[in-house]
């Protein structure tokens, strides 16, 4: 894992957000359209987090996440 990896992986994982903007992705359907292992997934979501391009909501017990 490197940080450039990580980058690439944010990309993967705002081009999915960018396909459903208004109700976001929850975290099943993230990984599976980013097609991201789950530390993968989770470094890719610290990235964009930091940079404050996402939020993270609750929705039936299942994380969603939407872009900001």
């Amino acid at each position: 894992m490197t940080i450039e990896s990580i980058g690439t992986w944010a990309g993967e994982v705002y081009k999915a957000l960018e396909s459903n903007p208004t109700n976001g992705l929850g975290m099943k359907s993230l990984k599976k359209a980013t097609k991201l292992r789950k530390d993968e997934l989770m470094a890719a979501l610290g990235w964009l987090g930091r940079e404050g391009k996402i939020s993270l909501s609750e929705n039936d017990e299942e994380i969603v996440v939407t872009l900001v």
